[in-house]
């Protein structure tokens, strides 16, 4: 059978991260089907492609167990009930789910039911936590579109279909990074020590986990007194982040940045990071890492209970190994922090063999997740649309 000519694909990313995602499929897609229609909840990105956004993708990004889920989950329970009912009445030839797995999967669940083809786009963590979630991938997702390539074989010991297609970070980060002019874009000088500080993108992050870090930092900068701190901040979060930091009594020692965060990954020695995503960039960019996370101590429990491996970032479980250190919760004390940072910046000239072997399996994984996403998507979304 032949994949119709002028196809109807409806989507919905709900994050900044799946809105480049899903630009990067209808990219490839428009590409074979110039005339594909293309609607649901997205971002900008997608409606630079031609997107139709029925609902804008801000409406869908909460995290976590917050006070602000609470007030908003009525609003989107209803957005989710509208779209079921208006796919189901309009039958695309495609749902694609892009990530936010609380919200799409049971979208592609009902759908599915419905009799229309589904492709779940990030396979959720169930290698990490939540293991449980296989069974519904199982029920929503025709497919699945996998960005970490041990995830297809894993899937298919659950008899669920999955094809790797890469991570879109290992294109747009590049192999070798180049830190001299990372810090002329930044206005430093191209020697001396860098510490990039990232204390994550949420304000819930930001909040449990910015002062020990700026504690970490102030202790460093005592002993390091030419050290150049970095910390790339979200605009909406900058106050907080600006306050934090003078309670600390750093704020007139370090380069604050209105986002930013590949330019300051590119030019530090060494990053002290919130367990996410952005572990994976500063991997990307070969720089070594502490890894930290702190959060409420009944989600702490909670989470513990589900993990599945013994590590929590992202480059120590494609590694598989404890390649960079983690200090989380209780760990995550200012001395630990500076301390394991300290290692680091010393580890030029006290350990250069550390340093060396840490890059060498950094270059080594992002060969493994550079692929041609947009190709490998478009590729296995056509087989999924003759079939």
């Amino acid at each position: 059978m032949q994949a119709p000519s002028h196809p109807f694909l409806a989507m919905v990313a709900g994050e900044t991260s799946g809105d480049l995602l899903a630009s990067l499929v209808l990219q490839g897609l428009q590409a074979d089907f110039p005339d594909l229609h293309a609607a649901g909840i997205g971002g900008p990105r997608m409606a630079a492609h031609g997107f139709d956004a029925w609902w804008p993708s801000e409406r869908l990004a909460v995290h976590g167990y917050s006070a602000e889920l609470v007030r908003r989950i009525w609003g989107i329970l209803r957005i989710r009930k509208q779209l079921v009912q208006r796919l189901t009445a309009r039958k695309p030839q495609l749902f694609m789910g892009i990530d936010a797995p609380d919200f799409n999967l049971g979208v592609e669940e009902r759908l599915r039911a419905n009799g229309i083809k589904t492709v779940h786009f990030v396979c959720p963590s169930i290698w990490a936590w939540r293991p449980e979630r296989v069974e519904k991938i199982r029920r929503a997702a025709d497919h699945v579109l996998c960005i970490f390539p041990f995830e297809p074989a894993l899937l298919a010991q659950h008899g669920i279909a999955a094809t790797y297609v890469g991570h879109p970070l290992a294109n747009v980060i590049p192999v070798e990074p180049d830190r001299g002019a990372a810090r002329r874009k930044l206005g430093l000088a191209e020697e001396g020590e860098v510490l990039a500080v990232l204390p994550g993108s949420r304000a819930s992050e930001v909040g449990y986990i910015a002062k020990p870090f700026f504690q970490a930092a102030a202790m460093l900068l005592r002993a390091r007194p030419s050290l150049t701190i970095l910390v790339p901040a979200v605009p909406a979060l900058r106050a907080r982040i600006d306050a934090l930091a003078a309670e600390c009594g750093i704020l007139d020692r370090i380069k604050i940045l209105d986002g930013q965060s590949h330019l300051a990954l590119e030019a530090c020695n060494c990053t002290l990071i919130a367990s996410g995503t952005a572990t994976l960039e500063a991997a990307l960019f070969k720089r070594p890492m502490v890894i930290s996370y702190h959060m409420h101590p009944i989600s702490w429990r909670l989470m513990k209970r589900k993990q599945l491996q013994p590590w929590v970032g992202l480059p120590n479980i494609l590694c598989q190994d404890f390649v960079v250190p983690e200090l989380l919760q209780d760990a995550a004390t200012p001395q630990a922090l500076a301390d394991a940072v300290a290692q680091w910046l010393d580890a030029p000239v006290r350990d250069p063999s550390r340093l060396a072997l840490l890059e060498q399996r950094f270059y080594d994984l992002h060969l493994e997740l550079r692929r041609d996403t947009p190709k490998l998507a478009t590729d296995a979304i056509q087989k999924i649309l003759a079939a």
